[in-house]
């Protein structure tokens, strides 16, 4: 799935040690364009942390992946990038920053919806 929106918040890096050696997590907040905006908090994990992209006020598309797990009868949801590509700076070529050496093939959706006075809808 992908993501557009501008870097609200670099929340502070997180680094441990673990059974494979040592690890490191960014997590960020976006805020997406639109009529009604939504905040998403995403974590980025792994040494291909591109902080180039990830600047307060930056336009980027994230590329990422939802899971869920259960534990102790609650159920937590991660949001993980595996592509950031940087929309600002308005040049040609975009910065990109790839996650777990995935390449995967994006999809783009159409993002655009022209609302017209006959729409009456209630929300």
């Amino acid at each position: 799935m992908d993501i557009k929106g501008r870097v609200l918040q670099l929340l502070p890096l997180q680094t441990g040690e673990g059974k494979n050696g040592t690890w490191k997590k960014q997590d960020f907040v976006i805020e997406t364009d639109g009529q009604y905006p939504k905040k998403v908090c995403i974590s980025a994990w792994g040494d291909k942390i591109n902080e180039s992209a990830l600047k307060v006020g930056n336009e980027v598309n994230v590329s990422f992946d939802i899971e869920s797990r259960e534990y102790n009868g609650r159920w937590y949801t991660d949001v993980k990038a595996w592509k950031i590509d940087s929309m600002s700076g308005g040049g040609g070529a975009s910065e990109e920053a790839s996650f777990g050496g995935s390449t995967r093939p994006t999809t783009s959706l159409p993002t655009t919806f022209e609302a017209s006075e006959e729409d009456n809808l209630p929300f």
